[in-house]
């Protein structure tokens, strides 16, 4: 088998200038194991916070195999074992895992994150050009204009003003993406409710499927605790009333969910099947996939800025050359590649979905290690972004390896925080492109501090967050005004 090329090490002499800068940060991770352990810790472990079941030798390893009670899991930890996995042997191991279906298919259905085979070739075919990278630019207002309202928001709250990061990051992606999916103004009328209620959806469904580890089938019961089903009720109530307000007439056309209803009623490929439920589904898919990935990623991009001050003063150098004080549009995004570099190393970093599941449709082999029909394979891209053969310092915050000024982008199947193959997500570019404006909107006229004494921990649930809350300081700064001088650009070239 021909082996991805993956391998992102930066030179000595690169690696040297920042540590002549005094630039160097290890951000947070989960202790790594070193010693076995026995199996009611690792299902500890995966219901506490699933990344830290890897062990220090787990991160170098090609691919590793666990059998736990009857159930067999394979993760792969390779570039090249990534692409035979999730592209070349698609069919094989396309459907997600017995815990991921039975977490998320109460609350998606047969929504096209959860759904596999024929239903979600059909669904792909009606989603995705809906948010394809084409269609970015015509969502791109809806995101500039409310990353300047949240600037102006935070103006409001005054210096020294204590936020909690990770909830304002939740709450303006969710009005981000409310008024993509649902139009501007019923987005506006309804994105706390549906807030609240996939943060309590998250908060108490079960992170392990136990059934599936005892072997017993998919039909079996998996019961589920009131607060469950009242989240439940709580987000499928707002956006069935959505839904039907859409049916009547009354929706944007250019909102997301009008655009599934046009091209049912065009009779475009895989539409035919999309009745109100499977549209309620999607919309719910779009609106939890391009809602909390994105505020995690800038949650913790706020804090590794916050920590390196070599990287803030490159970023605030960038955003007053080019943008001179004004806020940022769609065309500007390639115009600011050290922002895209800084959103780019928080993915690598802390991958909003760090463990992506699948479970065998047959029986397979990935590079010869037999795999039989109904075990789970694993790739995580939390890990695999840590592979020391593959990057340079990996544990550390370095945005220059995406840089690519300076260095050649990493394998496709090295670098995966959005998926790869057939699966990859739809809407990556959306994703990228709004935090990407986020970001540069908000650090213009913005530094973050950390609130003194609070300690940042990952936490992994359905994804990767920095706890539950990021306590941070507001200091304004003023428009366009560029970075000290202690903060000048390297310009030494990786090898």
């Amino acid at each position: 088998m021909k082996k991805a090329r993956a391998t992102v090490q930066l030179s000595d002499e690169f690696l040297a200038a920042i540590d002549a800068e005094g630039g160097r940060f290890v951000p947070p991770c989960p202790e790594r194991r070193s010693a076995p352990i026995p199996l009611w810790k690792i299902m500890k472990l995966y219901r506490e916070n699933i990344i830290a079941v890897f062990s220090e030798n787990d991160f170098r390893r090609p691919i590793i195999h666990g059998r736990y009670l009857a159930l067999d899991v394979y993760t792969v930890n390779d570039p090249a074992l990534v692409q035979e996995t999730f592209q070349t042997k698609h069919e094989i191991f396309q459907r997600k895992t017995p815990q991921m279906r039975h977490a998320l298919a109460p609350l998606l259905g047969d929504g096209l994150f959860v759904s596999d085979s024929e239903t979600w070739k059909r669904r792909r075919a009606v989603v995705g050009p809906i948010i394809h990278t084409s269609k970015v630019r015509s969502f791109s207002p809806l995101m500039c204009e409310t990353a300047v309202e949240w600037r102006e928001h935070w103006q409001d709250l005054g210096d020294g003003a204590e936020v909690n990061v990770l909830a304002e990051m939740a709450e303006l992606t969710a009005e981000i993406i409310s008024r993509t999916v649902f139009g501007r103004r019923l987005g506006r009328e309804h994105t706390s409710e549906i807030v609240a209620g996939f943060a309590e959806y998250q908060k108490h469904i079960d992170q392990m499927d136990i059934p599936s580890v005892l072997g017993l089938p998919d039909w079996f019961p998996r019961p589920r605790g009131l607060k469950v089903g009242r989240a439940l009720r709580r987000v499928h109530g707002v956006i069935d009333e959505i839904v039907e307000r859409f049916e009547q007439g009354t929706g944007d056309a250019e909102a997301v969910i009008g655009q599934l209803f046009a091209a049912r009623a065009e009779g475009a490929e895989g539409a035919e099947a999309l009745d109100r439920e499977a549209i309620r589904n999607e919309a719910i898919v779009i609106f939890m996939a391009g809602h909390e990935t994105t505020a995690n990623t800038l949650a913790w991009a706020w804090f590794l800025i916050s920590q390196s001050s070599r990287v803030r003063d490159r970023l605030q150098d960038e955003l007053a050359d080019v943008l001179e004080g004004r806020a940022p549009d769609i065309d500007d995004v390639r115009g600011l590649p050290y922002t895209r570099a800084i959103i780019e190393e928080t993915l690598r970093l802390y991958p909003p979905v760090p463990i992506l599941g699948r479970q065998a449709l047959a029986d397979g082999d990935i590079n010869g290690t037999q795999v039989k029909r109904g075990s789970v394979v694993m790739v995580s891209p939390f890990m695999l972004h840590r592979k020391p053969d593959l990057w340079s310092r990996p544990d550390e915050f370095i945005p220059e390896r995406f840089d690519e000024r300076l260095t050649p982008r990493p394998s496709k199947y090295a670098y995966i925080p959005f998926a790869i193959g057939p699966r990859i997500c739809p809407g990556l570019t959306f994703g990228l492109t709004e935090a990407i404006l986020c970001l540069a909107t908000l650090a213009q006229a913005f530094e973050l501090d950390l609130a003194e004494g609070h300690v940042v921990r990952t936490q992994c649930r359905l994804t990767l967050r920095p706890g539950d809350t990021l306590p941070m300081l507001l200091r304004p700064r003023a428009a366009g005004a560029p970075a000290s001088a202690a903060g000048q650009p390297l310009t030494e070239a990786p090898a």
